[in-house]
């Protein structure tokens, strides 16, 4: 007896390709409960798994010629019988009898070539198994019928893997749902006493097996080791880099990981993945947990700036998710070192996720650690994911911004009254008097703006924000207008361009570098009377949420502020927006013509912003604005902080995380330029950290040579509290090879060390990550109801020591019953037809 063998699919894991038969219905079962396995492995003799590994093959018999010239001569005859049947048969029924005792033929012939199964299986105890256990905090999550995870991972392994569960939370007075029973003691010291489970024996009877707990890293699990489920992170990247770096050398058949997905490090899951894939090693993952956890309430995400203005008002953008609680009134507190600083009471609609806007004001210098937080509801099912903390660095040190005017006017005398009281702001005048004639006021120095508009990048550098009022184009020379632009794109300065008959396209920016950076397209005007509007001004829906436009508390009031302030005049079409830009204001003539009032775009490091009108001065001195009104202030303090507030400087400091565990590491960051803000590579950069009690380590940082101008440095804590990382470039060389900077440049982060709720977040199984994992790698996904076949699938993994094995085919339960459903139908069929 011979074999031939028939490929009918191909299948590429890793960098291995091999030839594999795939039955639709093997897919259609894959990932399904154990009833439809169970269906499918008594239909079919093997689990899904055989039928996706093996190939094909039909053991002919040497007289395997003879029988299918057998065939012909039985198929034939028999379709000229049909074909001849007169009588009540139609053509129909012909084609109809005819197929049907095709297909019987068909089964029985291949029945009796003994079809049959060639699978790699790998040889018992000669190959290695590497389990790794979740051993992180959400796995006391009791969402499995009551249960905690921890509890079914233990009941899963047996005997040999204890859980000791019934230590207090890692933080003291955050809410968290502990493991069943005492909040899991019982059960835990109980799951000590389990026999071994069917999993355990199945795994170990085939393999030797290597288990490993991991939270944030990987260690050797033995049969003493203690699982805490006290893991403040989850890095799986990570617990497969170590797992697979201690069975390296060894014949490694797959990993297994019982976890419930979470993955919350800095490390990329993605690249191992590609790793294990170039490996060849598949990963099987068993999800513990349920996808949807209710009724619970989240706060998901903040969105706010990490530096701001000392006195600016702040929007923080905050995602609660919920589920279960539809309908319920929940507040939303931010809160300030035990003071509630701003506050929003919203109805949760339809499960899912409800997006909030808090506003607050930035009232107390340094840095601020945040807490965004709901008040927990009955019942609620985890309470340890209601707290989000936000580290904001609030800025005292004043932000130079330089306003150029190129005649007088009102909008230039009340622009500096407005703000000439703001502490964090210092407004440089460079006024036009005369040709070659120029105003300074409020300049550092005699010499500064002595020669008219800056020359030189150093010069314009300076300054952290630049105004650009009523002058023309051709004032300037093209250097100059190409420095505006890089100002903007490369320093990270802020633009504002405001209105007047010599600005924008009427002063003839259109074609000019500036022109690339303004948030709307500029046209050569050709009827100066279209030109002229006078508009009243309402909010766009962008508008509404931004911080800088609130002129009261809250958006709505806000809103209504701003429908009551009078018209405006422009001289300035501006209504043709790029793409990336964002209208803020809108304004609308008399006769219903909209045009835009305030637009931004990012545009390079640095933001533009464009305020087309001319005559801002009205919402101060209006008869129906009142005397004691600050809404004009209010605007232009606002609008500049946002203007200048995050212009960086020549050193920008920044952490990986702003809020870690004690004991973790996080990485500091610098980036350095010289005074014409070019990065600097190869410079003595020193970085100096203060712990909270005061204790000060200095520490050298390295160049990270793959980015020009980055020096970063690897940082552990080891107290909690409040961390300062000051860094600075010394002015002259620390040494003959580190170039010289002019001037020097330092710059400050914080960063938070405590225990953190990361885990409590996104608590559901991802079951869509453990699948992709699985997929990816080669191997398969399970949950706890239908992890017992694992032992045996992964018998077909095709890694390490294997043998090649047989399995006959010709005997399944779904080939008899397919020959017994086709003799059915096709006497049926001739019964109903009245055939003979």
């Amino acid at each position: 007896m011979f074999y031939t063998k028939y490929s009918r699919a191909r299948r590429r894991v890793g960098n291995r390709t091999a030839t594999r038969l795939v039955s639709p219905t093997v897919a259609a079962v894959r990932g399904n409960p154990r009833d439809r396995g169970a269906v499918f492995e008594f239909l079919f003799k093997y689990r899904p798994v055989v039928f996706e590994r093996g190939e094909l093959a039909l053991g002919l018999p040497a007289w395997a010629f003879l029988l299918a010239v057998l065939v012909i001569v039985v198929a034939v005859p028999s379709l000229l019988r049909y074909r001849a049947v007169r009588g009540a048969a139609t053509r129909r029924d012909r084609i109809a009898l005819s197929v049907m005792r095709s297909a019987i033929l068909i089964a029985a012939l291949f029945a009796l070539a003994r079809p049959v199964l060639l699978v790699s299986t790998v040889v018992p105890q000669r190959n290695f198994l590497a389990v790794l256990l979740d051993d992180s905090r959400s796995m006391r999550v009791a969402d499995m019928d009551g249960r905690a995870r921890a509890d079914v991972l233990v009941e899963l392994l047996g005997s040999g893997m204890a859980a000791d569960t019934s230590r207090a939370p890692v933080s003291a007075g955050v809410a968290e749902v502990q493991p069943a029973a005492d909040a899991a003691g019982a059960s835990a010291e109980g799951a000590a006493d389990v026999a071994d489970s069917a999993l355990r024996e199945a795994l170990e009877e085939r393999f030797r097996v290597r288990y490993f707990a991991f939270a944030d890293d990987a260690v050797r699990a033995g049969p003493a080791t203690t699982l805490s489920f006290r893991g403040a992170r989850t890095d799986m990247a990570a617990a497969l880099e170590r797992a697979g770096q201690e069975l390296a050398g060894l014949p490694l058949s797959a990993f297994v990981v019982l976890t419930d997905g979470a993955h919350n490090a800095e490390t990329s899951l993605s690249d191992r993945v590609l790793s294990l894939q170039a490996g060849g090693i598949p990963v099987y993952t068993v999800g513990l947990g349920r996808e949807r956890i209710a009724p619970d309430l989240e706060v998901r995400r903040v969105e706010l700036p990490r530096r701001a203005l000392l006195g600016s008002t702040l929007v923080a953008d905050v995602v609660l998710g919920h589920s279960g609680f539809a309908g319920r009134q929940v507040r939303l507190d931010v809160e300030d070192e035990g003071r509630i600083v701003g506050t929003r009471t919203v109805e949760l609609p339809a499960d899912g996720e409800l997006p909030v806007q808090v506003q607050f004001t930035a009232s107390e210098g340094g840095p601020r650690r945040l807490r965004f937080h709901v008040r927990p509801e009955a019942g609620e099912a985890v309470q340890g994911n209601n707290v989000r903390t936000a580290l904001l660095e609030v800025a005292t040190s004043r932000r130079k911004v330089l306003y150029f005017e190129g005649e007088p006017r009102f909008e230039l005398t009340f622009l500096r009254r407005a703000v000439q009281e703001d502490e964090t702001l210092q407004l440089v005048i460079l006024l036009r008097t005369a040709d070659e004639k120029f105003l300074r006021l409020n300049v550092d120095d005699p010499e500064e703006l002595v020669g008219g508009f800056p020359r030189t990048r150093e010069e314009l550098f300076s300054y952290d924000g630049l105004v650009l009022g009523n002058v023309e184009a051709s004032f300037f020379t093209h250097d100059q207008l190409q420095m505006m632009a890089d100002f903007v794109s490369q320093r990270g300065g802020g633009l504002l361009t405001l209105g007047g008959r010599r600005a924008l396209a009427e002063g003839g920016y259109a074609g000019t570098p500036l022109a690339d950076a303004l948030p709307f397209v500029l046209r050569d005007p050709t009827d100066a009377d279209d030109a002229f509007a006078e508009v009243a001004v309402s909010l766009t829906p962008a508008g509404r949420r931004h911080p800088a436009l609130r002129l009261a508390e809250g958006e709505e009031a806000s809103s209504e502020r701003w429908a009551t302030l009078p018209a405006v005049s422009t001289a300035n079409r501006a209504d043709d927006l790029k793409p990336a830009a964002v209208a803020l204001l809108n304004g609308r003539e008399a006769n219903g013509d909209r045009r835009v009032v305030l637009a931004h775009q990012r545009y390079g490091r640095g933001t533009v912003i464009a305020l087309p009108i001319q005559d801002s001065w009205v919402w101060q001195m209006h008869a129906d604005i009142p005397v004691d009104d600050l809404t004009h202030e209010t605007l232009w303090r606002q609008l500049l902080r946002w203007l200048a507030g995050d212009s960086p400087g020549r050193l920008r400091a920044r952490v990986s995380e702003e809020s870690v565990n004690p004991g973790e590491t996080l990485t500091i960051t610098a980036e350095v330029e010289d005074e014409r803000f070019l990065r600097v590579n190869g410079a003595a950069v020193t970085a100096t950290v203060t712990s909270p009690t005061g204790l000060q380590m200095e520490h050298p940082m390295e160049w990270t040579v793959d980015r020009d101008g980055e020096y970063t440095l690897r940082f552990q804590t080891d107290e909690e509290g409040l961390y300062e990382v000051e860094i600075a470039v010394a002015g002259g060389a620390a040494d003959s090879e580190a170039p010289v900077l002019e001037g020097g440049a330092s710059g400050t982060t914080h960063f938070f060390s405590g225990p953190t709720e990361r885990e409590q977040f996104g608590a559901a199984m991802r079951r869509g990550q453990l699948e992709r994992l699985a997929d990816e790698t080669g191997g398969r996904f399970y949950t706890a109801d239908d992890v017992e076949g694992l032992a045996e699938d992964i018998r077909y993994s095709e890694r390490g020591n294997t043998v090649l094995e047989t399995r006959a085919l010709w005997d399944m339960p779904a080939l008899f019953l397919l020959l017994l459903i086709l003799l059915s139908a096709e006497w049926g069929y001739r019964r109903l037809r009245g055939l003979a």
